[in-house]
């Protein structure tokens, strides 16, 4: 990075809702596996992890994807915040980056069909209707496990368990909740009809199908409330990558109009490319941008010269970065004094720094 791009909003402290961040960095939920394999307790060394991002100066820290039950698991080794052990090791998380004036929030997740048995408890993964995923369970190495459709008593159950899971991140000390509604999980498969072929009042058109996300927003919301509540929505999928939905413009307007009606101020896109045009000359930020006047939160490989010019413009409120603050626990610093960033190395992601 050149020392003549002046970096100053992206760096300067920004106000959002009900929390005072130290930069309009936020640091994007990275999958780590680090907690205990059979138990999902998480150890002084993701505590030190975050911490030091607190440190540097980040804004708004988004965690890891912290499941809500053992059947929400998709991976070994992820976290969760569904017992009182796991609750005690996050708020030493939580307490380490207060102390350092950061600001943490909770990702909660259900990872759906992208599981295993082996990694639920022996049952069936749940997803709302019974189509198996294709590929491989990342870390685990075998093909995903054919589904069991949700019946309506399972789908109650799994809302329960957000609304337990969203008042165990406030007991462990977290300033909010983001739900994982993106990238194939559980809340996108009920939002997608590749995935979604229910006949109920779950399935049908896009706008019926988004019946389950707003249920669990809602859910959420009345535990911490909407100023505390981020929703995350993509069309991409871990296990499709190149998927987009067939009129992104419309598909835009569908999601803004369900969040408008739930009552949501934050919402966080996901796509790998903050800069990809994907329908009518505009990227997915300024389609979203165009139909919500609230907090955006970007992502996307982003640069701080991309981040300056989007906060600028006003396209997004806060910049979400991922693999580069795996690379640089003094990212913020770095940017801020014109060093040069570290690139990051795939072997990274097996080791805590």
């Amino acid at each position: 990075m050149s020392k003549t791009v002046e970096i100053n909003k992206f760096l300067e402290p920004a106000k959002l809702g009900e929390w005072n961040l130290q930069s309009h960095v936020a640091m994007a939920p990275l999958t780590r596996c680090f907690a205990d394999l059979e138990t999902g307790i998480v150890g002084e060394d993701v505590v030190e992890y975050y911490r030091k991002r607190a440190a540097d100066g980040v804004g708004l820290i988004i965690t890891e994807g912290i499941v809500i039950s053992q059947r929400g698991r998709g991976n070994p080794g992820v976290s969760g915040l569904y017992s009182n052990e796991q609750i005690a090791a996050w708020k030493k998380v939580t307490d380490a980056v207060h102390a350092e004036g950061g600001t943490i929030v909770a990702q909660i997740w259900h990872v759906g069909r992208l599981s295993h048995h082996e990694l639920t408890g022996g049952v069936a993964p749940l997803a709302p209707s019974a189509i198996q995923a294709q590929g491989d369970v990342s870390r685990l190495g075998k093909p995903f496990s054919m589904p069991e459709e949700m019946s309506q008593q399972d789908i109650q159950e799994v809302l329960d368990q957000y609304a337990q899971a969203a008042q165990n991140a406030l007991a462990a000390g977290f300033d909010g909740v983001e739900i994982h509604g993106a990238n194939g999980y559980l809340i996108d498969q009920f939002n997608t009809d590749l995935t979604n072929q229910r006949t109920d009042r779950y399935g049908g058109d896009l706008k019926q199908r988004l019946t389950f996300m707003k249920e669990v927003i809602r859910t959420v919301i009345d535990v911490v409330g909407t100023k505390r509540t981020i929703i995350r929505f993509s069309a991409m999928k871990v296990d499709n990558l190149a998927y987009m939905w067939e009129d992104p413009e419309q598909a835009i307007a569908t999601f803004m109009d369900a969040f408008k009606e739930v009552g949501v101020t934050n919402i966080h896109l996901s796509i790998v490319d903050f800069t990809q045009v994907v329908a009518n000359g505009m990227t997915l930020n300024q389609l979203v941008r165009k139909y919500w006047d609230k907090v955006i939160i970007g992502v996307g490989s982003i640069t701080p010269q991309i981040a300056e010019d989007a906060l600028q413009e006003g396209l997004i409120d806060l910049a979400a970065i991922g693999r580069p603050l795996i690379a640089n626990p003094d990212y913020v610093h770095r940017v801020k004094n014109g060093m040069t960033l570290e690139d990051y190395d795939v072997q990274q992601l097996f080791t805590l720094v």
